[in-house]
């Protein structure tokens, strides 16, 4: 079995001041077993969203979550992921199940302030605040 090393490293903040803030620092485990993934937030959001990007290749979009629960996969759905939020706490967490190799990349928990307009196109601006996580293996 492989062990595959997930590393939180870093927190990007927005023009506005708002940040996504890690929970996670680094999680070391093997292959076939759940990988947690959580971030908090400091402002009321409108969605939570989480990317994953590979090397040399551009940001891909996973799933976003709602406060309220609504998840909306992408398409086609990446069925291992499940991910949930507590807007009590401010927290959103995305669970990898049953961790493969091809899993190995940067992971992206993005926000979307609460705003006026179309909600349906906000998972698509890539000016959101954002946490990266990697994949070492």
């Amino acid at each position: 079995m492989l062990a595959i090393s997930f590393v939180l490293f870093s927190v990007l903040k927005n023009s506005f001041g708002d940040s996504i803030i890690p929970l996670t620092t680094e999680e070391l485990v093997q292959e076939g077993r759940n990988v947690p993934l959580s971030c908090k937030y400091d402002v009321t959001v409108y969605n939570v969203q989480w990317y994953r990007q590979y090397p040399k290749s551009r940001p891909e979009f996973l799933l976003y979550i709602t406060p309220d629960g609504i998840i909306f996969n992408a398409d086609p759905p990446h069925p291992r992921l499940k991910a949930a939020i507590d807007k009590g706490k401010k927290q959103a967490d995305l669970n990898i199940s049953s961790a493969e190799v091809t899993d190995s990349a940067l992971y992206y928990c993005a926000m979307a302030p609460t705003v006026t307009g179309n909600p349906e196109t906000l998972y698509k601006n890539l000016k959101y605040s954002s946490t990266q996580v990697s994949a070492v293996i």
